[in-house]
């Protein structure tokens, strides 16, 4: 059960980030150079995010990308030491 409730963190951050920051998946989606279509799935679970996507949104969010993950409640993003460039 608990992958499931991961899944559920996960897709739940992405859409609360997205809103946070007044995006539509429109415009996320453009910024991942991803179909309008192809980000709604992600957003609904209905699709697996692939891992370069969500470093990506990890990165433009500027957020921890365990936190992205629902792994952690943590936002902060790793200090420049500790990430890969």
């Amino acid at each position: 059960m608990i992958g499931a409730e991961v899944t559920a963190m996960r897709i739940n951050r992405i859409k609360e980030l997205r809103e946070d920051s007044d995006l539509t998946q429109r415009e996320i989606a453009g910024i991942l150079d991803v179909a309008q279509n192809t980000y709604c799935n992600y957003e609904n679970g209905n699709r697996e995010i692939p891992i370069e996507l969500l470093i990506r949104l990890s990165r433009y969010y500027a957020v921890n990308m365990e936190y992205l993950l629902g792994l952690t409640d943590d936002r902060a993003p790793l200090p420049p030491s500790k990430r890969m460039l």
